[in-house]
């Protein structure tokens, strides 16, 4: 199993999760953030004035998935929430040791 960690744009949210839904994902987990990539946060104008702002909101995407989904599913995310512009976000992916469903004591890819 993997877990797959996506750092998104809040505004592609909703596409994402549509896409997510139609590619047989059920368990999802999504968290807003704040952080700032290569570019180091943006320059911004108020009424004539400039100001740097350094931490950007960004939306976390965590998604535990088969080994053979990977691939697709991680399509999936880029598929959907890709603009072409700097901040679309990162793809990030950890190994699972093991997963357990509480309720009935599964574990493994059936616990998923």
């Amino acid at each position: 199993m993997k877990k797959i960690e996506a750092i998104i744009r809040p505004e592609s949210v909703d596409c994402v999760r549509n896409a997510l839904s139609l590619a047989g994902v059920t368990g999802i987990m999504i968290s807003g953030i704040e952080g700032h990539g290569k570019q180091k946060g943006v320059v911004q104008q108020w009424r004539g004035e400039k100001y740097k702002v350094e931490l950007l909101p960004k939306t976390k995407i965590e998604i535990i998935v088969k080994d053979e989904d990977l691939k697709r599913i991680s399509k999936v995310i880029i598929d959907s929430a890709k603009t072409g512009e700097i901040g679309d976000g990162k793809i990030f992916v950890y190994p699972v040791e093991d997963a357990i469903r509480i309720r009935t004591g599964e574990n493994g890819d059936n616990a998923v």
